[in-house]
């Protein structure tokens, strides 16, 4: 074997693998976040068992997955065969990367001494692969897995007699990589939270709870949440490598016709593509030649494009395994990419907090009220849009890392006659150029909304800083809650002035 070089913890976790093996367990599930060499260690164990004469059988789900480890073997020098479909070739050899299907059908050798299974959290929801385990339950088994948590995953059989995995092993953890510098750390925006009232939710083929298909992509496929996309975009992310999730394929092909509409290169990508058509495009997205690749969930395992700096999440999930597959498609390191960029339109960050928290790392036994505690340590991290410019923040971050804006405490707030929320002018931030191109695009956005005329948010704007807005851009943003109370304020003290203008003339 060659070009396998083992970082620290990845040595560190073969040791505890080894050792959870040698005290007896059978099936070991390793978790190892997306981008820490799950493969490379995986290659190290079979060369441990080719060392002691046994035969190495590595298990996907999918077409792609075997692809992908069989280019790897060969990269590494290790000789192996191929069981999947049509694709079969050497089946003598003593290293076989199979499709579970295709094992499902055929079943394995008699004589495998390990089994190593890719993308492990499929397992507990898929007969298949537990009909595999079922059938061969001496066997040593290592599952490799990003999202170890997947309901049922420390489930009791009695098939097996124990549960579906006995130990689980920790590798490192996502943000243990950013500290490393072997992933990038990732910066969230929330522009919209969209309104989900009446998508049901349901229960997926892996046992998590998720919205219904149908129902999300009527809530969300609609021209003014795509343009809505569109449009941050070329606010936060313009020109750079973008990968977006959509509800299905009808709503990835609306998105990516809006952004052809504005000039950007961009693609859709779906099931129905053949294996060439779905290389040309993701070689042509590797290459730059697009900027835009949209899909609805194809993505989310086993495509890899380091180059890749922005995720926009336009179908909203409760299922935290999908999410943290999905964001760990932009957290690999590239050349000149210092962090990724989150654009969720989905208000998922909203409900399952960041990505790159640590997870809960656990094997769930099935039961009802362990997804529950779950859910609810996840929770502990209250992730929140800046009011102002949608960056979302951690908990305890009052003033926004991203625009500067902290929204007014109590203490800084008066409520006077009217109901009228006045800022305290004391307290209020320096005028950078940064926040007067700010506040004068939100009164731009404002002004379009309502209809005024076109002069009106110069006006407001000389009325705020005391200045006419020269050399600013004609671009328009969400406006905040400063923003808002303040244009309410104004109309307040304008009609206060009108009543008392009133009584004067009156008296007069």
């Amino acid at each position: 074997m060659t070009g396998i070089r083992l970082r620290a913890y990845q040595e560190g976790a073969i040791g505890k693998l080894r050792s959870a093996l040698a005290r007896g367990a059978r099936r070991v599930l390793l978790y190892s976040p997306t981008g820490s060499g799950k493969t490379e260690m995986a290659f190290v164990m079979i060369v441990g068992a080719l060392a002691k004469g046994r035969k190495v059988m590595f298990v996907a789900n999918r077409k792609e997955l075997v692809r992908q480890a069989s280019r790897r073997l060969d990269a590494a020098g290790i000789a192996h065969g191929i069981l999947q479909a049509e694709n079969s070739r050497s089946l003598d050899a003593k290293v076989l990367v199979c499709s579970v299907d295709t094992v499902h059908r055929r079943g394995l050798p008699d004589d495998v001494g390990l089994i190593i299974i890719d993308e492990a959290h499929a397992v507990a929801g898929s007969v298949k692969y537990r009909e595999l385990l079922f059938k061969y339950n001496l066997v040593p088994v290592v599952g490799l897995s990003a999202t170890p948590f997947a309901p049922g995953m420390g489930k009791h059989y009695d098939e097996l007699r124990g549960p579906l995995f006995e130990a689980l092993v920790e590798a490192v953890t996502i943000r243990e990589l950013i500290d490393l510098g072997f992933l990038v750390d990732c910066d969230v925006f929330a522009p919209a939270d969209p309104d989900l009232a009446g998508v049901k939710t349901q229960r997926s083929i892996g046992g998590e709870l998720d919205y219904n298909e149908t129902q999300l992509a009527e809530a969300v496929d609609k021209p003014a949440l795509v343009g809505d996309i569109v449009q941050h975009w070329q606010r936060l992310a313009a020109g750079k490598q973008t990968v977006c999730f959509a509800s299905n394929i009808a709503h990835s092909q609306h998105i990516v016709a809006e952004f052809i509409r504005h000039g950007v290169k961009a693609a859709h990508l779906d099931y129905h593509h053949t294996d060439d058509e779905r290389a040309e495009i993701l070689d042509a997205f590797a290459r730059g030649e697009i900027t835009v690749l949209s899909n609805s969930a194809l993505l989310a395992e086993g495509w890899d494009c380091p180059s890749t700096e922005v995720m926009i999440l336009a179908r909203p999930t409760k299922s935290l395994i999908r999410y943290v597959q999905m964001v760990g498609r932009v957290l690999r390191p590239a050349r000149g990419k210092e962090r990724a960029l989150l654009l969720d339109h989905s208000g998922t960050v909203l409900r399952l907090g960041f990505a790159t928290d640590d997870l809960p790392l656990e094997l769930d036994d099935g039961k009802a009220n362990t997804s529950a505690s779950k859910k609810q340590d996840r929770k502990a991290s209250e992730p929140k849009p800046c009011p102002s410019c949608k960056y979302v923040r951690p908990a305890g971050v009052h003033a926004c890392p991203s625009c500067g804006f902290a929204p007014t405490r109590q203490s800084d707030v008066e409520v006077t006659e009217g109901d009228l929320v006045k800022i305290d002018r004391k307290t209020k931030k320096p005028a950078t150029p940064d926040r007067k191109q700010h506040v004068y695009s939100q009164l731009l956005q404002v002004c379009r909304a309502k209809g005024y005329r076109p002069g009106w948010a110069a006006n407001q704007y000389r009325e705020f800083f005391g200045v006419w807005p020269r050399s600013l851009r004609d671009v328009e943003a969400a406006p905040s809650t400063e923003v808002l109370n303040w244009l309410k304020s104004q109309r307040i003290r304008f009609a206060k002035g009108q009543q008392k203008g009133e009584v004067q003339h009156g008296q007069a």
